[in-house]
């Protein structure tokens, strides 16, 4: 800067008076003298200083800047509602279904089986593409933000089909990754700067639902049992405002978790299993979420009073 922007800025009335953090960090490498103390850990600026962000006493600071760079490079990015879409990561794509049955014929009898349910849900995987696709084709604006914007973990199968979905249709999409023991990477479909890696799971699935406007939900593992039912508690307990939650894969569901019996046996109300909507198809889905929100020409249908909030 030359003096004379300098002095013009020290004159500026909307001009901030402390330098910003990349300057001062710029004044602490010039030129520094090479000594005992300046060479010492204790000495670098605290925010630059890897160590100490990583120690046991700084989650809480670590928490905070999970919960705030996505949410600060998404508001830049434009992005003012999501559609997630939850699911496994063992799914295989159509195409390669033949491959896996043909792969799967000399295996014991369990494993094979493993592999034949696994092929039969690739179907799925084509619907989560489709309703992906459909819907970034939309392009809705409102509030001169982008609405409906897919978001996925970022992952593999299902979240790859959503993914490339968007990708296909020329949008942009989200994906949450997070650090595991085992590697994993974004799928190439997810867009470069709305591709985000976490450490923790609470600061992940918080992000998921701080700007969905629906949730499609298809046959999955133990974290998708997770993300969907922390969905469903938060909505019945009234700690957030309903929205379409889309399951995909009635037989799927209901030969995994007995929902009826939940509400024969008073743990749930009968209530409570109309949080959600059956689906089969890219369309069927579409169209619950179009009527919610009255778009795309749908009427709504009529709203239904949820239960109680529970104690």
């Amino acid at each position: 800067m030359s003096e004379e922007n300098e002095t013009r800025g020290e004159r500026d009335l909307a001009d901030r008076k402390f330098y910003p953090a990349d300057q001062e960090a710029a004044f602490s490498d010039a030129a520094m003298p090479q000594t005992p103390q300046t060479r010492h850990p204790a000495y670098k600026l605290a925010f630059r200083d890897t160590d100490f962000l990583l120690r046991d006493e700084l989650r809480p600071v670590r928490f905070q800047l999970e919960l705030l760079k996505p949410e600060m490079l998404l508001d830049e990015a434009g992005v003012g509602s999501t559609l997630v879409m939850y699911g496994s990561a063992r799914i295989p794509p159509p195409e390669a279904v033949d491959e896996a049955l043909a792969g799967a014929k000399d295996l014991p009898d369990d494993e094979r089986r493993v592999v034949e349910n696994l092929a039969r849900k690739a179907k799925y995987y084509g619907e989560a593409y489709k309703l992906s696709k459909m819907v970034s084709e939309k392009s809705i604006i409102e509030g001169g933000k982008r609405q409906f914007v897919v978001c996925s973990g970022g992952g593999p199968s299902i979240m790859e089909a959503a993914n490339k979905g968007a990708s296909d249709a020329g949008a942009e999409s989200i994906g949450l990754n997070i650090v595991l023991p085992h590697e994993q990477a974004p799928n190439p479909y997810v867009t470069p700067y709305l591709s985000f890696q976490f450490h923790y799971f609470a600061l992940r699935k918080m992000h998921f639902l701080l700007r969905a406007k629906a949730v499609a939900v298809f046959p999955g593992g133990f974290g998708t049992f997770d993300e969907f039912f922390e969905l469903l508690t938060l909505i019945q307990t009234g700690k957030m405002k309903p929205m379409p939650i889309l399951l995909f894969g009635k037989d799927f569901w209901n030969r995994v978790i007995d929902f009826e019996a939940l509400a024969d046996e008073g743990t749930i109300s009968h209530k409570d299993l109309e949080l959600f909507r059956w689906c089969e198809t890219a369309d069927e889905a579409w169209e619950k979420i179009a009527r919610f929100y009255q778009i795309d020409g749908y009427e709504a249908d009529p709203v239904e009073e949820l239960p109680p909030r529970t104690a």
